[in-house]
């Protein structure tokens, strides 16, 4: 396998590239210097041989007799997750999701900068939700040019999801966070995460349903 070539770098192991991350952002929240890839993996429920490997796709970190320094090995996993440089980032959709979405105080802390909200309800655009004016779909070509926005969240009716992300690739955005309970379609150069939270919740009340049947039988 190149592990120079991003495309051969299994999907699993860039998740887990996410964990890792923040599992070495707690360690710096209690001062943690260094950490073994045991202690590492131990406290993501991983083998030490799993996060070496992982790690392995990307370069060498560790130090002999060390292991990991925290503080170098969380700039490093910045750089390859992207997130050492700040992402502007526009919502779509200012129902309840959107405005919790755009409350959330966690995305400038991880790189990610909301810096515009659209909606096609006339009686919320021109409104002020927070910060954010919510702007008009029209708005939408101009504004991903002008802020250079490639990456979009969207959080709309299942409806309208084709035809906004439709909007969003024509104008240039090649990440989308899916929010809305339903599949899109994108060109292959586009990349969508998608988030059905009912979805999740069938998974967890599945795996509940099967450890209750096990315990009954």
């Amino acid at each position: 396998m190149d592990h120079s070539r991003p495309d051969a770098i299994p999907e699993p192991a860039v998740r887990r590239i996410s964990l890792y991350l923040r599992q070495l952002e707690t360690f710096k929240r209690k001062d943690r210097k260094t950490v073994s890839s045991k202690q590492l993996g131990e406290s993501l429920g991983l083998t030490d041989a799993q996060v070496r490997k992982d790690l392995a796709y990307f370069g060498q970190f560790g130090h002999p007799g060390i292991g990991y320094l925290v503080d170098e090995l969380i700039s490093k996993l910045r750089q390859i997750l992207g997130t050492d440089k700040t992402w502007n980032v526009l919502l779509v959709g200012a129902g309840n999701l959107g405005r919790a979405l755009m409350a959330y105080k966690g995305f400038e802390a991880k790189g990610f900068k909301l810096v515009a909200v659209f909606d096609s309800d006339k009686h919320k655009v021109g409104s002020r939700s927070g910060p954010f004016m919510i702007q008009p779909l029209a708005e939408l070509a101009n504004t991903i040019q002008k802020n250079n926005i490639r990456v979009a969240i969207l959080a709309v009716p299942a409806e309208a999801a084709q035809d906004v992300a439709d909007r969003l690739v024509d104008a240039g955005v090649r990440g989308i966070l899916n929010f809305a309970p339903a599949a899109i379609n994108v060109p292959e150069s586009v990349t969508v995460n998608s988030v059905d939270l009912a979805v999740q919740m069938e998974q967890i009340t599945f795996a509940v349903s099967l450890a209750s049947m096990g315990k009954t039988a």
